[in-house]
Order: structure tokens, then sequence, then C-alpha cells
């Protein structure tokens, strides 16, 4: 079995880190190549490898950026909420929805649990288990919030359908479930 070796997070790895994630941003994570992120930090790509020991690694450095970014929110929504499961689903939407290329990359393949800090994911999970006090019903719910976020994203619903009463008629339901679950 090959040991995972983490290196130090340096100033430097920090802003290939970053610069990775704004252009995962700005064009998707099939933009996301060595050659064209040391092009835009105006460097050589062999260069990044003293940094990231490749690709794989630097995905992964950009999905925790991001995963620690949806845990500061949901975090934020559930500590601030009368109804914390509809201000965690709105917090997710909308982190979502302004940044769909990373919300995709972060979603959209098998998570790289192996290369990301010990905790993160847990952490990310956190607020909604504790909006919903219950994992199954957790993963239900992340389930349709995910679903209802990649048709929101491919434009699949017709042009004019309200999807903020989608989103309020299908968090009501889980509620609602979930309320005569607990009873």
């Amino acid at each position: 079995m090959t040991e995972l070796v983490v290196k130090p997070v340096t100033r430097r790895r920090r802003e290939i880190v970053a610069a990775a994630r704004d252009l995962v941003e700005l064009e998707g994570a099939d933009a996301l190549t060595m050659r064209r992120l040391a092009e835009r930090l105006g460097i050589r790509a062999p260069s990044l490898y003293k940094h990231v020991p490749d690709k794989a690694a630097l995905e992964a450095a950009v999905i925790a950026t991001g995963l620690e970014d949806i845990a500061a929110v949901l975090e934020a929504a559930v500590n601030e909420a009368s109804e914390p499961l509809v201000a965690v689903a709105a917090a997710y939407r909308a982190f979502a929805l302004s940044q769909p290329h990373l919300y995709r990359l972060i979603n959209d393949r098998p998570l790289p649990r192996e290369h990301l800090p010990p905790g993160l994911e847990d952490r990310a999970a956190a607020p909604l288990l504790r909006a919903v006090q219950n994992q199954t019903r957790a993963r239900a719910v992340w389930a349709f919030a995910h679903g209802m976020i990649m048709l929101e994203l491919a434009q699949r619903f017709p042009a004019g359908a309200d999807l903020d009463a989608g989103w309020r008629e299908g968090i009501a339901a889980l509620l609602g479930h979930a309320r005569s679950a607990a009873t």
C-alpha cells in the first residue's frame, strides 16, 4: 500500500490552488490543465510539480477549498436560522448557482477523499445533518438539492418555471416527512 505523503502548504501552493480555482470557476473543470495553469501564473508547467504532485492532487486541493467554503456558508446558515433546513437548502443552492463550475467539480465525480484534509467532508455535511437530525434523511435532502441544482444549471426546466416554488415545495415535503417521522 502506498503511503500518502502530505506536503506542507506553502504560500506558493496556496497561490497555485487559488489560480486553479479561478480557472475552474471561469471556464470549467476541463479547462484545468497544468499547462493552462502555468500560463495563467506566468511560469513553466514543470514548475508546478514542485508544489503539487499531479493534476489529481491539484483538483483535490481545489475541491478542498470549495468544501471549506460550502462548510462555512452552511454553518452560518444553520446557526442563524429559525428553520435550519430551509436556510441550509437556500445557502447550498446559492453557493452552487454562484459557482457552478466549482460545484460540478466537487459533485460530478468520485470525491478524492484520500486527498482531502481529515474531517473536511464531515464538516461540510454537518450543518445539513444538524438541520435534519438523521443521516439517511440528510442524504435524501442532499439528493433532492443536488438534482434540482443540476437540472437548474443545465437549464432543463421550461422557460418561466418557478424554480423558487419548486424548491419551497420540495423542502416543505421533506420537512413534513421529517416531522411526521419524528412523531
